[in-house]
């Protein structure tokens, strides 16, 4: 969208939806708005997303208006839609850096694999890659009684992450509460057949992980790490903070460990080895497994095709994860 179409765009909103404007994107002829709906009734947001359709699908360029609305607080109208067994899996790490994300895909792709029906939030408003991961880039969810329809992925995992709300490489320049809204508005977004929800988590110990814990408590919490000590030490900053607000630890996973050089066969740890297994052993959590350091899972994950699609040693890590995730959600 040029910068001239998104002034005139702008232009013709109604003068209350102009105020409230987070982004605006025309591509291909559809129009997406982000609106700050904080301290509306749902009948006000109905309204105002009428009125904003209205507005806009008299344009020449514009063929479809999709409206998302993201607010700080849950509306009771709209709660999170959840089946009788449906479990909100957190995925957290106390630093950046140690594949968290990466982890958080492969784990929901696995479970799917595994008959579950898993649905992925990347709650990292301001650093998304799920829609990369899941090869779901350039799609945009629909609005459907003012909640987000999540976008299908070929790997049977459905996701909302804010890359599909905002343009490729746009900042994200929200303060907490804006940035809680919207992971307030992903996860009331329409799950209903979710039996498991995989939440990305941004790292750290921020807003975003206090407004999960607060408002859509988690059932359980795996956390990331590397076998390098820095990594460990934050790590349990994760579980502390987990465990000081009631989640369980389902474990804890040890990322990047161990090269196996292509070459020669040589194993390596660039990064050490078994820290993360030690660290959970004197925490008293649950060791997870090992994920490999292998360049194929980087390959893989850039291209949108998820490790734990395929088959291989670095798909069955992911599938020993899963395995021992679902088996924690059955003794539930």
């Amino acid at each position: 969208m040029t910068t001239d179409a998104g002034d005139r765009l702008r232009t013709l909103l109604p003068q209350n939806a102009a105020e409230r404007l987070q982004s605006l994107r025309l591509a291909e002829g559809r129009a997406t708005l982000v609106l700050d709906a904080t301290g509306l009734a749902t009948s006000d947001r109905d309204a105002m997303e009428a009125a904003v359709k209205q507005a806009l699908e008299g344009d020449a360029e514009v063929s479809e208006v999709r409206v998302a609305m993201m607010a700080d607080k849950a509306d009771e109208a709209a709660p999170v839609k959840s089946g009788p067994v449906q479990k909100i899996i957190a995925v957290g790490s106390g630093k950046g850096g140690v594949g968290k994300s990466t982890v958080a895909t492969n784990l929901a792709v696995a479970l799917a694999r595994s008959g579950r029906k898993v649905g992925v939030v990347d709650a990292d408003i301001y650093g998304p890659s799920q829609a990369r991961l899941l090869g779901t880039e350039g799609q945009k969810p629909v609005a459907h009684d003012s909640r987000l329809v999540p976008v299908a992925s070929q790997w049977g995992v459905p996701v909302l992450s804010m890359a599909h709300l905002s343009n490729p490489g746009q900042a994200i320049a929200w303060r907490g509460p804006m940035a809680s809204g919207a992971v307030t508005q992903l996860l009331q977004g329409h799950w209903d057949d979710a039996e498991i929800i995989v939440v990305d988590l941004p790292p750290g110990t921020g807003d975003i992980q206090l407004t999960m814990l607060q408002k859509f408590k988690p059932a359980g919490a795996v956390i990331v790490s590397t076998p390098q000590d820095l990594a460990l030490m934050d790590a349990t900053r994760a579980v502390e903070l987990f465990s000081k607000s009631g989640v369980p630890i389902i474990g804890v996973v040890e990322n990047m460990a161990g090269y196996i050089c292509p070459h020669c066969g040589e194993v390596s740890d660039p990064f050490g080895t078994g820290g993360a297994e030690a660290a959970a052993r004197e925490m008293g959590t649950a060791f997870l497994g090992r994920i490999p350091l292998d360049i194929a899972i980087r390959r893989e994950s850039d291209a949108g095709t998820p490790t734990a699609a395929g088959d291989g040693p670095q798909a069955e890590a992911f599938a020993n994860l899963a395995r021992s995730v679902a088996d924690w959600v059955d003794s539930r």
